[in-house]
């Protein structure tokens, strides 16, 4: 009887210890969803009160804050300045020097905030991340967050768009089918049909080198041949590079910009589908990364866009403005569709890739010395 009784009431103690942990739990649940909410509202409605953010950026992400972004947050006028990276830099650049504090945000691709960086102009992104699916790096890409700094605090990427080395080719020249690995691009018959943007100067060409040259399988060795035994062209002129890549004249084109409105014109190009070729493909952001500047006119406006932009929402509605573009972009996100997204710029499941580490960018110098040599050896030296 003794035993019987000390047994319910160890059970009742039990039971009566899991509701109170449960309870516990739920309502610690409940206090953590209360105080983001809280602090959201109170963000959104400083922002209103502001009524203003400025935001300098690429063309490309012009349409997702006038029609969604301003659509969704109507009391806070957005102005926006558009261009390249290297135009947009110096711009911020003279304003600092002037003592014009007027930027609030910076939307490019990955070299130009690094100056930003060095000059020590922008603000750590991570004490702005608010909203629950902004927080929890479950859902981007290698489960974490990516940065494009060494602190991995003051730029933010979000985008991770494959690139199979930049390589564009004429479909009228070749069929992809026969070029199963970069190392095929020095078959004889390839010999003087291949051209290139300057190598030695800034641009997309830079991610494609750092891929050759990071790469375990390509290395300095594949840069070194790719610019001394192709008799490889070399033009400044990114207009007459796709003009005679398009007319056949020759068969690969390496660093081209705008191959995509060209793809979408009908004009007989295309770029090798993320990985497909034996190495696999370079993933880095070419128009997506995110910085937030000191001195920021409106801060609370631009903690609100900031956790716009990298949720669910943000990220859905910059991938459907893609689309109507081609959509040859992809988000770091993987929690959200990616249908939209063009199968040249859709990372694969399964596929090999290599995250360009930001910190390689710094290795550029030695990599344009090997590209020097090359050339010097094939008589191209400058």
């Amino acid at each position: 009887m003794w035993r019987s009784t000390r047994i319910c009431f160890l059970i009742h103690f039990l039971l009566l210890l899991c509701v109170a942990t449960f309870s516990s739990r739920v309502s610690f649940a409940a206090e953590a969803t209360t105080a983001w909410r809280t602090e959201w509202e109170k963000t959104v409605k400083a922002a209103e009160e502001e009524g203003a953010l400025v935001i300098y950026m690429t063309q490309s992400m012009e349409p997702v804050f006038r029609d969604s972004f301003q659509k969704k947050f109507p009391k806070i006028k957005v102005t926006m300045a558009t261009g390249r990276g290297p135009e947009i830099s110096q711009r911020v650049m003279s304003e600092r020097r002037a003592e014009k504090f007027a930027v609030d945000l910076y939307i490019s691709g990955s070299t130009s905030p690094r100056i930003f960086h060095r000059a020590k102009m922008l603000e750590p992104v991570k004490p702005l991340l608010l909203l629950p699916d902004v927080v929890d790096p479950s859902g981007w890409y290698e489960g974490k967050h990516h940065y494009n700094d060494p602190e991995n605090r003051y730029i933010f990427v979000f985008e991770g768009t494959p690139r199979s080395g930049d390589i564009t080719f004429n479909t009228k020249s070749v069929n992809p089918a026969e070029i199963k690995s970069y190392w095929d691009l020095f078959a004889p018959k390839w010999k003087g049909k291949i051209v290139t943007v300057d190598p030695l100067l800034p641009g997309p060409i830079s991610a494609a080198q750092i891929f050759f040259y990071k790469h375990p399988d390509l290395g300095a060795e594949f840069l070194r041949r790719l610019y001394a035994d192709t008799d490889i062209t070399i033009l400044r002129s990114n207009e007459q590079l796709m003009d005679w890549l398009s007319a056949g004249k020759y068969a690969f084109g390496i660093g081209a910009r705008e191959v995509d409105t060209a793809m979408l014109q009908g004009l007989p190009l295309m770029q090798f589908l993320p990985g497909s070729l034996k190495e696999g493909s370079s993933v880095t952001a070419y128009n997506g990364t995110l910085s937030y500047f000191t001195r920021a006119p409106h801060p609370n406006a631009a903690k609100v866009a900031v956790n716009w932009l990298l949720s669910r929402e943000g990220q859905t509605a910059w991938l459907d403005s893609n689309h109507r573009s081609g959509g040859f972009n992809d988000s770091l996100r993987e929690d959200i569709p990616k249908e939209k997204v063009s199968e040249w710029a859709r990372r694969v499941k399964g596929a090999k890739f290599l995250w360009l580490d930001p910190a390689w960018i710094d290795e550029l110098g030695a990599i344009r010395d090997v590209i020097k040599k090359a050339l010097a050896s094939a008589g191209k030296g400058r």
